[in-house]
């Protein structure tokens, strides 16, 4: 297993010592970009990290959002590309056409990445109706690392947000990530 976290503007700053990757926040909706995003990049990239960068997706135009986020998301080779899918602070959430939409639209936009699905365990258990996470799930379960209480096969697993969201991810080293992030 290797180790990582996601980290969005909240996060002024993180600890990348023991760290194997690391998702960063870029955009949310048709209007948000993290002010941090920048900054954020350049440290995991100069720890060596495998990066990843994810979008805060709202209800409908999920097509315009993914457009929204591949023009503003770094691009590099082996960059793993994410969508978070979950309640809104509205209470609103997208449905599973627009989860999906998104999925395939950043898959078309940038078919050298993988695209990945985040979502909590109530909305791949409840929500979810297609079973579509793109090329990979990203299932946020606050268990035991590495022992998400789904039965899907799942490629990192969120396991707590305490002091921060930490992650592992299903890979033998940080090499065979890399590899596979790259498609």
């Amino acid at each position: 297993m290797l180790h990582g976290v996601d980290v969005s503007a909240y996060q002024t700053s993180f600890d990348t010592d023991g760290l194997d990757f690391v998702f960063i926040k870029a955009t949310e909706g048709r209007s948000y970009v993290n002010p941090r995003l920048t900054g954020q990049t350049e440290r995991a990239r100069e720890a060596g990290c495998v990066v990843g960068f994810y979008h805060f997706l709202w209800p409908g135009d999920a097509t315009d959002q993914a457009k929204y986020f591949v023009s503003r998301a770094p691009e590099r080779a082996g960059d793993l590309l994410a969508v978070d899918w979950e309640h809104t602070g509205e209470g609103t959430r997208p449905d599973n056409a627009d989860k999906d939409r998104f999925l395939r639209t950043v898959k078309q936009l940038r078919p050298g990445h993988r695209v990945l699905l985040y979502c909590n365990r109530h909305f791949w258990l409840d929500h979810d109706t297609t079973s579509y996470a793109g090329d990979g799930l990203w299932i946020a379960d606050y268990v035991t690392a590495g022992k998400p209480r789904i039965k899907a096969p799942w490629r990192v697993h969120q396991y707590t947000d305490h002091p921060l969201d930490k992650d592992v991810a299903d890979f033998p080293s940080r090499q065979a990530m890399r590899e596979w992030a790259g498609g």
